[in-house]
């Protein structure tokens, strides 16, 4: 059985950081495509942040250079690495592993809740 659990959210000021992660078990990150989604409120669930099989890494615009995914394998989590956060990036942040494009996804973690307040 796989699951994915997330931590780390919590509240912050605009300009802070925070590092999410997402402990894996039943599936191992460093076969699998995973990546980091988020939902605002009243807003559609978007990827975020991609990490592939072979440890290539892809952002939405909207976060590059602010935020950083990576992968420990030996740890079996995968992290999202938050700096310069804004109002804007509130949501529940999600952990998933899918297909190399993260168009169809394997399983979804539980969600943590990020708040940035300005």
């Amino acid at each position: 059985q796989v699951q994915l659990v997330e931590s780390g959210g919590g509240l912050v000021q605009a300009g802070g950081s925070l590092r999410l992660s997402c402990a894996a078990s039943g599936i191992m990150f460093s076969i699998n495509h995973a990546g980091w989604y988020r939902q605002g409120s009243g807003k559609q669930r978007e990827l975020v942040a991609r990490i592939t099989m072979g440890g290539s890494t892809s952002y939405v615009d909207s976060v590059k250079g602010r935020f950083t995914i990576s992968r420990d394998s030996a740890k079996n989590t995968v992290y999202l690495q938050m700096n310069s956060l804004k109002p804007e990036d509130t949501a529940v942040y999600y952990c998933a592993v899918g297909d190399y494009s993260m168009a169809s996804i394997k399983s979804w973690g539980q969600g943590t809740q990020v708040t940035v307040s300005s």
